[in-house]
């Protein structure tokens, strides 16, 4: 569907709801990630090796996490044998994408040198952009293995090039600005969490009040219905 279509289906009880399965999700998946590329920085791997060793682990650790929230987010059954699912695919991209984002990050700092914090956060997500759009064709790999069988469509049924190019461009720029805009806030969070070590009963309490909230906006949009 085009851009305007997918828009004209979102509403807030949609978002609310899928935003207490991307959230804890989310917390698992980036920082794991994010360790295992931060360790390979220890070893004596080129950049694209170590890409390639992150994407394999951290594919392998987080699948059952990532086909979690995609059947969750299609509405379809939630089966433990089926959370490996799609794992060649998967596994291909994230190596693809660790590859990518240790070339690209060579490539970049080759030619330019940011000089404050917001051109190394634009950087950072230049990066991670570029790495999505070079995995890209995996994704729709991905996608077509993990169609179910009773509405399988073959491959050229399946792939069309716009929609590739459209899921594509903005699935990367999604990616892109959400990580320069994480990389900004960074220095706040770091004093957040500082403060809510040292008094975590206002970060627990924090926590229940939006996921509660999340939950009285959606259970209130229910009863309207």
């Amino acid at each position: 569907m085009t851009i305007s279509q997918a828009l004209k289906e979102m509403n807030f009880k949609l978002i609310s709801n899928f935003f207490l399965t991307t959230f804890p999700t989310n917390m698992l998946k980036f920082p794991v990630f994010e360790i295992i590329n931060m360790a390979m920085t220890f070893t004596a791997f080129s950049p694209g090796m170590s890409g390639t060793i992150s994407g394999f682990l951290f594919c392998t650790a987080m699948l059952p996490v990532t086909n979690y929230r995609f059947r969750k987010s299609m509405g379809w059954e939630i089966k433990p044998a089926l959370l490996y699912q799609a794992y060649v695919p998967t596994v291909v991209r994230d190596i693809l994408y660790g590859w990518a984002r240790g070339f690209v990050a060579v490539a970049v700092a080759s030619v330019w040198k940011p000089q404050t914090f917001t051109q190394e956060a634009f950087v950072f997500a230049f990066v991670i952009w570029a790495a999505c759009i070079i995995s890209s064709p995996c994704n729709e790999w991905r996608g077509y293995t993990l169609q179910p069988k009773d509405k399988k469509l073959s491959f050229g049924e399946y792939f069309k090039p716009i929609n590739y190019a459209r899921s594509t461009g903005i699935g990367a720029t999604i990616m892109g600005i959400s990580l320069f805009v994480g990389r900004l806030v960074t220095p706040f969070a770091e004093t957040a969490f500082a403060y809510l070590k040292g008094h975590p009963a206002v970060g627990v309490a924090a926590l229940a009040i939006l996921v509660g909230g999340f939950k009285l906006i959606a259970g209130g949009d229910d009863d309207k219905e």
